[in-house]
């Protein structure tokens, strides 16, 4: 396993507001996932945050040129501009775990020997990973690949080393042969109850699929 790391993991749960701390980022992070326009006290109700608190950050993103302001009697009424880029910037960090996702799946795909499937599963999949998570996977070997390939090892350690660049977060894998796929995912154990209950494909044969052999 490498020992390589790349500072601090990133907070999937919350990763607006943990590059913008405080009301401003909680307010950006309800703005950056809706596109209806909200009043104040709706606004700091979704965002956790006072009213008073609300009030004192939305001028600074008005002017900034952030946040429309639309006055609709009796209250204000506050979107984000989506079209303005540093708005776009937020809406990309709001949407960074399943970015994530698709990049890790990409790179698994451009290896030299690419698995037959990859699975994120456990708290990233279930969307709570925190800067403190884990992304655990599953990578499926081919059948025809020994597990001590000396070139299968090496492209999986990249892929590894990958995974982690881009998320900030260890990466622990599961490695199993195509074989035993099927068997291992129809099973009762737990572990492998929680990747078909809640496992995200980001490269190759679904679970669906892998699971085909048990079932013909």
């Amino acid at each position: 396993m490498s020992d390589t790391r790349y500072g601090d993991a990133v907070d999937f749960v919350h990763p607006v507001q943990a590059v913008i701390p405080g009301a401003q980022g909680r307010v950006l992070a309800v703005l950056a996932q809706t596109t209806a326009a909200l009043n104040l006290s709706t606004l700091a109700r979704l965002a956790g945050v006072s009213v008073a608190q609300a009030s004192r950050v939305m001028p600074g993103l008005v002017d900034l040129g952030l946040v429309e302001r639309r006055e609709i009697p009796p209250s204000s009424q506050f979107r984000l501009i989506r079209e303005n880029v540093a708005a776009q910037a937020i809406i990309d960090l709001a949407r960074s775990r399943d970015t994530a996702l698709d990049r890790i799946g990409a790179a698994a795909a451009a290896l030299p020997f690419p698995p037959i499937s990859v699975i994120v599963f456990g708290s990233f999949a279930r969307g709570e990973a925190d800067e403190h998570s884990d992304l655990d996977a599953i990578v499926v070997r081919p059948d025809e690949v020994d597990e001590d390939d000396d070139a299968w090892a090496t492209a999986i350690e990249q892929w590894r080393n990958g995974a982690q660049a881009i998320t900030g977060n260890r990466i622990e894998i599961l490695e199993i042969a195509r074989h035993e796929a099927g068997a291992k995912l129809a099973g009762r154990a737990p572990l492998w109850r929680d990747v078909v209950r809640d496992g995200i494909v980001v490269h190759g044969l679904t679970i669906e699929q892998l699971m085909e052999r048990v079932d013909a």
